[in-house]
């Protein structure tokens, strides 16, 4: 891949962002050894070096819901940025809180069949307990669980790790990158690995929004003109998504007041709610048998209203009708 894009474009100064699926030691020498620049993602078992940091409040937050710091690793010429979102905190915290509860239940299901002697063999239990281990992988690291002999017989015990608890709420919602890039801020640095988001974002628009697959073309010439459109829609795309970020530059007209959008809209929403404006023909028969036809657009609602302020687009009053007007001719 390297070879194939500086023989494409040359060996121009570029950063390789991907995430900590393709991270290797051998493709990151690889980049060095050109001379180039990364900004990578890690695997997660890299957080265990930073069990410290992770617990510390310093802290810096670079969007509502987004915290960075650099962390000091002597491994050369690297920086590392340490990440971390509320958002994925919340997402790794339930879901660990779901498998937590599973797991369990199934202990105290095989605790109360023991308990009422309805399992007694030893290597049965063992069996049983293997299996509910083996269903939660992501959590049976969480649980100290054993069989011991009491005086009532023999029982199942478990308790939680706290230590282990206490490793795993701290690293939830948090990442690692690490770059060779010289210079620029902690700031700077993630909002150049988000573009990374950006990019894989682009493939499910032409994929979902844009239906540009499957290709049935066969051959070459078609398949590169069909990427081609595909590619001009998906400008626009992008275009129309920047127009609707940015804020109107006029004041609003009386007839948009209350309307208001906390939120920019999707383009997807926005081409949506422009469909809705439809353009009609207005039918009106004369007394010698003529007709006499006015092309007009509906009249927008006050969101539609709002989405053409913004975009700055005016809707004419009426609309060129391509076909001769009946009221021109006179019948023979």
């Amino acid at each position: 891949m390297l070879r194939m894009v500086e023989g494409k474009c040359g060996k121009a100064r570029r950063i390789w962002v991907f995430d900590r699926g393709m991270v290797s030691e051998e493709n990151l020498a690889a980049i060095r050894q050109r001379g180039g620049h990364y900004l990578v993602g890690t695997r997660r078992s890299q957080l265990k070096q930073l069990e410290a940091e992770l617990l510390e409040q310093d802290w810096k937050q670079v969007q509502p819901e987004v915290e960075v710091k650099t962390v000091a690793i002597p491994r050369g010429e690297e920086t590392y940025i340490l990440c971390r979102t509320a958002g994925r905190k919340e997402k790794e915290e339930a879901i660990r809180h779901r498998f937590s509860s599973g797991m369990e239940r199934a202990l105290n299901r095989l605790q109360k069949t023991i308990a009422q002697g309805r399992l007694k063999d030893r290597n049965k239990m063992e069996r049983r307990l293997g299996k509910i281990q083996a269903r939660h992988p992501s959590v049976n690291d969480l649980y100290e669980v054993g069989l011991r002999d009491t005086a009532e017989g023999m029982r199942l015990f478990w308790e939680i790790k706290e230590d282990r608890k206490r490793w795993r709420e701290s690293r939830e919602g948090a990442y690692l990158l690490r770059t060779n890039l010289p210079g620029g801020t902690t700031e700077q640095l993630w909002s150049q690995y988000m573009q990374l988001t950006e990019a894989e974002a682009s493939f499910r628009v032409l994929k979902s929004e844009l239906a540009i697959r499957p290709l049935f073309h066969q051959k070459e010439g078609r398949v590169k003109a069909h990427v081609l459109v595909a590619f001009l829609g998906y400008a626009l795309w992008v275009t129309l998504k920047h127009r609707l970020q940015r804020r109107p530059a006029i004041v609003p007209q009386p007839a948009l007041s209350g309307v208001t959008n906390a939120q920019p809209l999707s383009p997807m929403k926005a081409l949506a709610l422009l469909s809705n404006l439809r353009s009609a023909d207005i039918v009106l028969p004369t007394t010698d048998g003529r007709e006499i036809r006015l092309r007009r657009i509906t009249e927008p609602d006050a969101e539609q209203a709002s989405l053409l302020h913004q975009l700055r687009l005016t809707l004419p009053e009426r609309l060129k009708s391509f076909s001769k007007c009946s009221a021109d001719s006179v019948p023979a």
